[in-house]
């Protein structure tokens, strides 16, 4: 199920998203799901980053090669 959700946005920034989409033949709509989309998982990795390489480095885990390592 779909719902609606009205934004204010500053009229140059409506300009580039609309040719943002036509540019990548999507729907503005579409357009501005798949950004928020993307800032939403991005958000999500980040406080995974955050709670996780604490623990890393507890563990003595700094590099991709140390994980590597660790998982041989």
């Amino acid at each position: 199920m779909r719902t609606t959700l009205t934004v204010s946005l500053p009229r140059k920034m409506r300009r580039e998203i609309g040719r943002s989409a036509r540019t990548l033949q999507l729907t503005e709509s579409e357009f501005v799901r798949r950004a928020l989309q993307d800032r939403l998982w991005e958000e999500a990795f980040e406080a995974s980053r955050r709670k996780l390489v604490p623990r890393a480095r507890a563990q003595g885990l700094y590099t991709d090669e140390d994980v590597f390592k660790r998982v041989s």
